[in-house]
Formats: structure tokens, C-alpha cells, sequence
């Protein structure tokens, strides 16, 4: 009654408001977005994507950041599929690509065993009871905000929607998605790779 109809369609309120904003296609978030976001992450980076991969491509000088990033104290986590697992493999056959979804795993390995150790960058992969929750839905989180995409049937991750979200308060949108991937971190297994 306090706000006019028309007030209220244009001001989020609620939930709404960690909505920042959405992208019908992953790949129309500019690149911009996601380096300022890896940039301005002081505590916590966790990267819970499938594949992970174009991270390396897509954002500028990624390993030196997430370098820089490791030696200033911020906790840096990849969650992965594993590679050789049943589901990685139901979904290449889903996916019908060229670069399959276990080469996509496989670039990001590469690129984290380049690194080398560094205390405080940790890599898993989805325990095999999680795989297909893992899989389908990705979520990136940076402190308090997190880019999120729900996998699309058959569609690639570059083609499937997403939300940038930032936590206002308790119990929404971004909790219950933060609270997934740490719940799938719980129960991963550590990688096979040269991080910590």
C-alpha cells in the first residue's frame, strides 16, 4: 500500500535484490565481469564448474592472478568433474562437441599443474554420488558474489543462462547456492594435480 504498483515494479525488494543481473547465454557476460570480480575477491574464490576451462582463455593473465591472489591469503578452490567418471562421460555424449567435456577437465589440470603447489589453492573433484548435480548447474563465487548457470538440456555451459548474484542477507539466493557447492566440496576427492 506504501509504494505505488508502478514504483514497485521498478525497485527490487526482497530476494530480488541479490539478483544483479542476468544473461540469457553465459558467453554474453562480458569478460570484463568476470576479471572484476576475480580481482576484487579478498577471502574467497570458489571456481565449482564442471570444466572450469575458459577461465584460462577468457580471462587476462588468470594464472598470475590467481597467483597473486593464493600469496595474499585469499583461499582459492576448483571444484571439478572427474574426467574418466561415468557421468563426464554420459554428458560428452549429451553434448556432441568437438572439445569434450573430459578435455575441457583435462585443460583446467594442465593449467592448475603449471602453477605448481601453492598453499591455500585446493582442487577437487565431484565425489561420483554428485557428479550429475555438479554437472548441471555451475556456480562461481567471489566473496559475496557469485555468477551462477543452470546447464540448459543439451547445451553447452557457454550457451546456457546466467545470474550474477551479491549476498544482502541471510537465507537467500546466494546462501543456497554458496551451501550447494560447499556441501559438494565436503564430500569431493582431492585431484590429481599438483595444488594442495
Amino acid at each position: 500500500m506504501l509504494w505505488p504498483k508502478a514504483v514497485q515494479e521498478r525497485i527490487k525488494t526482497g530476494n530480488d535484490r541479490e539478483l544483479v543481473r542476468s544473461y540469457p547465454y553465459r558467453s554474453a557476460c562480458p569478460s570484463p565481469v568476470w576479471a572484476e570480480l576475480i580481482e576484487s575477491a579478498g577471502t574467497d574464490i570458489f571456481l565449482a564448474g564442471y570444466t572450469n576451462y575458459f577461465f584460462w582463455s577468457q580471462v587476462p593473465r588468470f594464472a598470475d592472478t590467481l597467483r597473486r591472489k593464493v600469496e595474499s591469503g585469499c583461499r582459492v578452490r576448483f571444484l571439478l568433474g572427474e574426467p574418466g567418471c561415468e557421468i563426464t562421460h554420459q554428458r560428452e555424449t549429451i553434448e556432441n562437441v568437438a572439445l569434450s567435456v573430459s578435455t575441457r577437465i583435462k585443460i583446467t589440470l594442465e593449467n592448475l599443474d603449471r602453477l605448481g603447489p601453492l598453499q591455500g589453492l585446493g582442487t577437487r573433484f565431484s565425489a561420483p554420488l554428485d557428479a550429475a548435480n555438479h554437472v548441471s548447474l555451475s556456480v562461481f563465487r567471489f566473496d559475496d558474489d557469485a555468477l551462477v548457470t543452470p546447464h540448459l538440456a543439451r547445451l553447452v555451459g557457454h550457451d546456457s543462462p546466467l545470474l550474477h548474484l551479491h549476498r544482502r542477507d541471510s537465507g537467500g539466493m546466494f546462501d543456497r547456492f554458496a551451501e550447494h557447492i560447499e556441501e559438494l566440496w565436503e564430500k569431493a576427492e582431492p585431484a590429481r594435480v599438483a595444488t594442495e
